[in-house]
């Protein structure tokens, strides 16, 4: 994964969430309590999330191939929805089942200082996993809110470690709400309902990263900036009067796709054309180094046809329109 920063966080997130979850289980058994059980399992939940964004950005490494010739890039979005996946099935519809079933058939806490003690512990050790994130996310999200950073971020890894560690807490702090009010009352029925709050909290954060993965998915393209210092670098003034119009695609975190049919002068040679266009993608490689794949399509500019967008070329049924001379 080339943002090493979100395979700190992932491996920090990973040693946290091991430790958490045998600890949990141990409490579990000691005490009976439904939040531990479900916590527990929360844990190995978010384990196995962290093991499928190393596989996904292992595999989206590999070369591109004749079969797939853009290249693997978006391997890390595949894997990254499968994570809000496991998060909605493993993590949170278990913790509604098991802190519904509580509530059905509450029974005393046994043992209440194991559940006490390892929820401080986790709460220990989870701050410092989400410490970990917020540290390497803080050196990319610049001037955008926490909000703004997860919906725009490219690379999936930091904010599905962020909202998983976030969730944590929350839930960590909802477990101990819930094993302390059945400590203080003596009714093992809010144990459940603690575990019910984890359950239903888990499944709004795995809704939330199912939504912003599948837009990654569907292809997102450059971000505002981005898109900015491309058409600055595109225009010479000389050979290469403008931009007819453009497109941009993520072909994963850290490839961009860029086409454009560019304005050329109508007396410039095949020679003059094919130069400005080389020139053109080393200047946008250098804005954007992350623009990898360049396509660039020389025409002359005319008003009325550019008013019709980039498919107007495709016309069905009919022959491909050529380019309009002044």
């Amino acid at each position: 994964m080339s943002a090493s920063g979100g395979t700190r966080a992932i491996v920090a997130a990973l040693g946290a969430n091991l430790a958490i979850a045998a600890s949990k289980f141990v409490a579990f058994a000691f005490s009976g309590s439904s939040s531990m059980l479900a916590e527990g399992v929360h844990s190995v939940a978010d384990s196995g999330n962290q093991a499928l964004l190393l596989i996904g950005g292992k595999k989206a490494e590999r070369e591109a191939t004749p079969q797939h010739p853009f290249g693997y890039g978006r391997e890390r979005y595949i894997y990254a929805f499968l994570v809000s996946i496991v998060l909605f099935s493993v993590g949170g519809m278990f913790a509604v089942y098991e802190g519904y079933e509580k509530i059905r058939h509450p029974h005393d806490l046994e043992h209440w200082y194991w559940p006490v003690g390892v929820l401080l512990f986790a709460i220990i050790a989870e701050g410092f996993s989400f410490r970990t994130a917020i540290k390497e996310s803080n050196e990319l999200r610049g001037r955008l809110s926490w909000s703004q950073f997860i919906r725009r971020a490219k690379a999936p890894e930091l904010p599905v470690v962020l909202l998983e560690d976030f969730g944590a807490l929350i839930g960590l702090a909802l477990a101990l709400g819930g094993v302390g009010l059945s400590l203080l009352t003596g009714d093992g029925v809010w144990d459940g309902v603690g575990t019910v709050c984890i359950g239903v909290l888990l499944v709004v954060i795995a809704l939330v990263l199912a939504a912003e993965t599948k837009s990654l998915l569907l292809g997102e393209a450059a971000g505002v900036e981005e898109v900015r210092r491309i058409e600055a670098a595109v225009v010479d003034g000389d050979t290469v009067t403008g931009i007819i119009h453009m497109r941009t695609l993520h072909l994963g975190p850290e490839e961009l796709l860029v086409a454009a049919k560019i304005a050329v002068q109508h007396d410039d040679t095949a020679a003059e054309v094919a130069s400005a266009i080389n020139a053109a993608e080393a200047r946008i490689r250098t804005a954007v180094p992350i623009a990898r794949v360049i396509y660039l399509e020389p025409d002359i500019y005319s008003e009325a046809d550019a008013a019709k967008g980039p498919d107007r070329e495709a016309t069905p049924g009919g022959p491909a329109r050529h380019p309009v001379e002044p």
